[in-house]
């Protein structure tokens, strides 16, 4: 454009154009890069999220920098147990020895309830072996004696030659599953030493009549009471 042309238009209001600004990218002396986002530009760049400062300690888990592993795991469980003192010690100690010696004792109370109960079984069997067709109880029987046995008051029917033996201890009874057998004195020793809970009546003839309530005929029990 020719300065005749320049000049009616800047008459006219016109302003020339600016002229571009030129942007030096050429390296500065220290090598470092030109620009406002250059790291040149004398401002210290910040670390992002996840980046870490030189120098940093980098943190483990969920604890702080610096902080221990063993102080960061006191709020994940317990802390250590408290050791339990010597008193605390003998207590369980003799709460253990108490409770082994109870258990030894039930076990042989059990032990020595089932050698009863075994030894008893023998010795009815035998009994009964023993006492096979020695039986005096009659038919004809029709006077009851009565006699205490087993807490109780019980009766057998005899004769009136049976109940004279019977008092004077030349007869005796016997108890058998359930029943009362007259038997003579000696069938009777043999029953006590087979199994000695079995002799219902032994009568001493050499003990005081009053000892016995139940011998005289005149202290019979009428049939018709129950006992």
């Amino acid at each position: 454009m020719s300065d005749t042309l320049r000049d009616q238009l800047m008459g006219l209001g016109f302003k020339p154009a600016p002229k571009p600004e030129r942007k030096n990218d050429a390296p500065r002396r220290d090598g470092r890069p030109q620009g406002k986002g250059g790291a040149g530009n004398g401002k210290p760049q910040h670390a992002g999220k996840g980046e870490h400062k030189p120098g940093e300690r980098r943190a483990h888990g969920n604890g702080g920098p610096g902080k221990p592993a063993q102080q960061r795991g006191q709020g994940h469980g317990q802390g250590a147990r408290k050791p339990r003192t010597a008193e605390e010690m003998d207590l369980a100690k003799a709460y253990a020895i108490r409770a082994q010696r109870e258990k030894e004792e039930r076990i042989e109370t059990e032990r020595l309830k089932q050698e009863e109960a075994r030894q008893r079984r023998e010795a009815k069997v035998k009994l009964e072996e023993l006492l096979k067709d020695k039986s005096l109880n009659a038919e004809a029987a029709d006077i009851a004696r009565h006699f205490p046995y087993g807490g109780k008051i019980k009766r057998i029917y005899v004769t009136a030659e049976q109940l004279k033996a019977l008092n004077a201890g030349e007869l005796g009874v016997v108890q058998l599953n359930g029943r009362y057998l007259l038997v003579t004195a000696e069938v009777l020793a043999q029953s006590e030493a087979v199994f000695a809970a079995s002799v219902a009546l032994k009568v001493d003839p050499n003990a005081p009549a009053e000892e016995d309530p139940y011998a005289d005929p005149q202290y019979q029990v009428p049939d018709d009471l129950v006992w």
